[in-house]
């Protein structure tokens, strides 16, 4: 039996959903903030138009970049057959009804990625922050051991206060090609994350040891700091939203 879509009254996802075997992160370049503007009106019609897709993914999240001409896609999905299923059999006419409203979108790149570790406090995020590392090629280990370090130089740096107080939570994810890592950040507000990028030491971390393994990690070859709005999320009805 189909279920209808619904739009949560939070536009972020649910990180601790259940049954998430796989996460989809892919980036859009529509050019313009009013041509962003249009694409996310697009994208929830043609959404809300049709059935949720009987076994494809268990939510779809978009946050517009904060930059105006970019929008970041997050689904969550059981696992990549599931993806693939929606691919065929229910893509095509969504993305045709949103080309349609909005002509000549670039669709940029698009990632997988399974959910290593993380965490938030219950305040709700004005701005998702994306940090993105590449590496030199593919090492499981290796990713894991750059999150942990991440995780020890947070744990260093004491109680979150000061320049940090905004930071509400982050949630690390591992590129299941094995080289790159994903970091879903949510804070308070835009201006509280530029706060702690202004604070002393590299990025929003402290001036320590730890902080510096993570900066000088072996390995990595690109770092990328991103910052999105809350857009739009959507779910099936019978999620129990």
């Amino acid at each position: 039996m189909s279920v209808s879509t619904t739009v949560l009254p939070q536009a972020r996802p649910d990180l601790r959903r259940p049954g998430v075997g796989l996460v989809g992160i892919s980036t859009w370049d529509v050019g313009t903030p009013e041509r962003q503007r249009a694409a996310l009106a697009a994208i929830e019609r043609a959404w809300l138009a049709r059935p949720w897709p009987e076994g494809g993914p268990l939510s779809y999240t978009v946050h517009p970049g904060d930059d105006g001409r970019t929008l970041l896609h997050y689904s969550q999905w059981p696992d990549r057959e599931a993806y693939d299923h929606f691919v065929r059999t229910f893509r095509d006419d969504r993305n045709a009804e949103i080309d349609a409203a909005v002509p000549g979108i670039e669709r940029v790149r698009l990632d997988f990625y399974e959910l290593y570790r993380g965490g938030a406090d219950e305040r709700d995020p004005g701005s998702v922050v994306i940090v993105e590392v590449e590496f030199d090629g593919p090492d499981r280990e290796r990713q894991r051991e750059w999150v942990d370090a991440v995780h020890t130089a947070l744990a260093a740096d004491g109680p979150v206060e000061g320049p940090r107080a905004g930071g509400i939570g982050g949630w690390f994810h591992l590129g299941v090609e094995g080289d790159r890592v994903l970091n879903y950040a949510e804070w308070t507000s835009a201006v509280e994350h530029e706060r702690a990028l202004a604070g002393p030491g590299a990025g929003v971390g402290g001036p320590t040891p730890e902080w510096a393994r993570v900066h000088g990690f072996p390995g990595v070859t690109t770092s990328r700091v991103r910052r999105y709005a809350p857009g739009i999320a959507l779910v099936p009805s019978a999620s129990g939203v």
